[in-house]
């Protein structure tokens, strides 16, 4: 493998954004348990004073991407980037390549939640957040990451996996342009699937239901709920999701075994019933 010796030559290769918390960090520590090398992506806003209109929570800092490093010695390697900016993803993709010789999956996991205001109140700059993070960013990545794979050594077992929601297939209460940006992440990937017809790659959306994450508190924050246990009761599970389950759901997606759901919308959502 050119360029690669020692410690990074060899296994599987993943980029994963919306790397610092939530879903995507888990999905970082999935991967690596199962020996995959990772770049964490992240744009980490938590660490600046502002964040994108609408969003109500904190987001991801330099911290908690640092602390995947820690607990991942030599498999992990942090890159700090908007998925806004295709420029610093390709920069991104382009190190993982560099570094490790190859890239086998990308994870989309990337995303914002904003709401809480039925469709006619919302405002636009709302509606361009979600439209900006959640749809553009992952058109960005699978724009950047795409190509590298089907370049590699084995294209036929490569993947793209992006991060959708129960909100990609059902209607929420009070998250209409929420809803409105997974129908597009659904669209996306089944449109990226047809593309990529005959070159053994694939791509796939994961729909999680209730999770547990900053996220799930803020959309009951939204809802003036108690906390977000409350949210169990829209599961035939009756309980929230961990990230942890979700992370696994995403990478048996990103094997070359997950190859057969090729277009397909997994919906790892415990039974979702809005």
């Amino acid at each position: 493998m050119p360029g690669v010796t020692g410690p990074d030559a060899g296994g599987r290769v993943a980029l994963v954004t919306g790397a610092g918390r939530g879903i995507g960090a888990a999905t970082v520590r999935a991967l690596c348990a199962k020996g995959y090398r990772v770049v964490a992506v992240d744009s980490c806003a938590g660490d600046g004073p502002a964040r994108p209109a609408g969003v109500t929570y904190p987001l991801a800092t330099t911290r908690d991407l640092q602390a995947l490093v820690n607990d991942h010695p030599g498999a992990v390697v942090p890159y700090v980037a908007d998925v806004c900016d295709r420029d610093a993803l390709d920069r991104a993709a382009a190190m993982a390549v560099d570094r490790f010789g190859r890239l086998d999956a990308a994870v989309g996991a990337a995303a914002v939640i904003v709401g809480g205001l039925p469709l006619w109140e919302t405002p636009a700059a709302h509606l361009r957040t979600l439209l900006d993070a959640d749809v553009l960013g992952l058109w960005n990545t699978a724009a950047v990451c795409v190509p590298r794979m089907l370049e590699g050594p084995e294209p036929g077992g490569c993947r793209f996996v992006a991060v959708a929601s129960a909100a990609g297939s059902h209607g929420l209460f009070r998250l209409s342009a929420y809803t409105m940006a997974k129908h597009a992440v659904v669209g996306l990937v089944r449109g990226l699937a047809a593309d990529l017809v005959g070159t053994g790659m694939t791509a796939v959306a994961v729909s999680p239901g209730s999770t547990r994450t900053r996220m799930l508190a803020a959309t009951a924050g939204m809802y003036g709920l108690d906390g977000v246990d409350d949210f169990a009761s829209s599961q035939l599970l009756r309980r929230l999701i961990e990230p942890g389950e979700i992370a696994a759901t995403i990478a048996f997606c990103c094997s070359p075994e997950g190859g057969v759901l090729n277009g397909s919308v997994v919906s790892a959502d415990g039974g979702f019933a809005p």
